[in-house]
């Protein structure tokens, strides 16, 4: 490897973890992410070779713009995969598994949009999408992302405005505490594996929609299920088809505390609870089983050892 290129290369893994979150975030897809990562990269060191990356006065910008084309590109062939998905398609989730020891810039992979909000961003374009990313996420100013998008700053603006107005009348602007999210997630999930069909009731919003997404390659259901009464009935016959030999883990996916389940030591499912505004009831569950999306999620005890549980002492446990 020339100088140039260590050199270039060097840039790039500084900003590697920033330009992780913007992709993912507009893609849905941690395989997808990497393959634009390396995409970005390829463009990045091809440029270096060509000529002194001196004249480039913002590294930054440059490898952001770099990525976010690249992404934009990638969304076609993402497209054409869902038209051929079997069942709901769910954002892939995204463990934090990060230890102690790991750059404090890690965090951009799970703190900033969660799985309920990534739910919400396919639905809209793929230039509304990386807008509202680039502005709403990550705070980058509308003629900072005109340039990134090679689009006018009044066209950009009218984007934003589009984004924001779709998001935000599917998902009001609210996020529930940490510790409210635990004690909800723990309650649902004692209730949904133990077959209480009482506290499922309770604890279950009349309107709450249940999305399973297995792909084809793992038991789920083809179409959401809406509606109290039929969420309820579906988690009791799943406890009784799935619920023994499951092992529980709370951990953190996409920022939020979720629940891991695994068969041994192989991962069974991700689930993830959106919550009512008063942070009482379940509005959504997003049940992730197909084993591609879940083939990057491993059971490491040793780092979630304080948040490891079962499900006869889930509520027992002392809240962070």
């Amino acid at each position: 490897m020339s100088e140039r290129t260590e050199s270039a290369t060097q840039v790039f893994v500084d900003h590697r973890e920033l330009l992780f979150a913007i992709v993912y975030n507009i893609l849905g897809s941690v395989a997808d992410t990497e393959d634009v990562l390396q995409e970005a990269w390829l463009s990045w060191t091809g440029r270096a070779r060509r000529a002194p990356l001196d004249a480039i006065t913002n590294p930054r910008a440059y490898l952001v713009r770099i990525a976010v084309n690249h992404a934009l590109a990638r969304r076609a062939a993402i497209t054409r995969r869902r038209e051929t998905y079997v069942g709901p398609w769910l954002p892939e989730p995204l463990l934090d598994e990060a230890g102690p020891d790991d750059s404090t810039d890690r965090t951009l992979r799970t703190e900033s949009v969660s799985l309920a909000m990534l739910v919400v961003l396919e639905s809209l374009t793929p230039l509304e999408r990386a807008v509202f990313v680039l502005n709403e996420v990550f705070g980058y100013a509308h003629t900072e992302i005109a340039e990134v998008i090679d689009r006018s700053p009044a066209a950009v603006r009218q984007l934003a405005h589009r984004a924001r107005e779709h998001v935000h009348a599917r998902r009001p602007l609210y996020r529930a505490h940490p510790r409210v999210r635990r004690q909800a997630t723990e309650r649902f999930v004692e209730a949904a594996l133990g077959g209480d069909i009482a506290a499922l009731m309770e604890i279950l919003a009349p309107d709450v929609t249940v999305w399973t997404d297995g792909g084809g390659k793992a038991p789920a259901g083809l179409r959401p299920v809406r509606g109290r009464d039929k969420a309820a009935r579906l988690f009791a016959g799943y406890a009784a088809r799935r619920g023994a030999g499951l092992d529980i883990r709370y951990r953190r996916v996409n920022g939020d505390d979720s629940a891991v389940l695994f068969a041994g030591e192989s991962p069974y499912a991700v689930m993830v609870m959106d919550l009512t505004p008063d942070g009482e009831q379940v509005s959504d569950v997003y049940i992730v089983t197909n084993p591609e999306k879940l083939a990057r999620v491993r059971r490491t005890d040793e780092t979630d050892e304080t948040h490891a549980t079962d499900a006869t002492d889930a509520t027992e446990e002392e809240h962070a």
